[in-house]
């Protein structure tokens, strides 16, 4: 009987001590917070490379959940990053309702996030904003001088692995 009851113990003591998982593919994932007002279902994230595919000609918004490495995130309150499209290319994140991330998140984090795609003409004066909060010497902050039109992403959920 005392035999029954260590093993109950010990049954109960390592389930209570478990930390939560899910599971992508075969193996087991621990993930980190989810920022931002909406929660990620990093099951129905695709590649930033399958998003730009399915978005290309697009003339309308699109709700999107994908997966990209950070390349460079907002220095000054984390409200933005930067995600390669799967070419080498990158392109800006910005986040709903301005939510931030940790600033000190580590370039080269593979992050899923969930939100809206959409072509936009980003003003000079929010490019240099930007530059300024990449921490952009003012010589290159200077060197803005024309709107671009280029790929948004508004996430309203990001989260990635711990």
């Amino acid at each position: 009987m005392k035999i029954y009851i260590y093993f109950l113990g010990l049954l109960f003591l390592t389930f209570s001590c478990a930390t939560a998982t899910k599971i992508d593919g075969e193996k087991k994932v621990q993930w980190g917070k989810n920022y931002g007002p909406s929660k990620v279902d990093v099951s129905k994230a695709i590649t930033a490379a399958e998003m730009m595919t399915a978005f290309e000609g697009k003339k309308d918004k699109m709700v999107f959940t994908f997966k990209a490495p950070i390349e460079a995130v907002c220095l000054k309150a984390g409200c933005w990053i930067n995600v390669d499209k799967g070419n080498g290319e990158k392109f800006m994140v910005r986040f709903k309702d301005h939510f931030t991330i940790p600033i000190d998140t580590k370039i080269g984090t593979v992050a899923y996030m969930h939100g809206t795609a959409n072509w936009d003409t980003v003003s000079v004066e929010m490019l240099k904003h930007f530059a300024e909060d990449a921490g952009k010497s003012k010589a290159e902050i200077d060197q803005i001088t024309e709107a671009k039109y280029v790929l948004g992403f508004e996430a309203d959920g990001i989260v990635w692995q711990k």
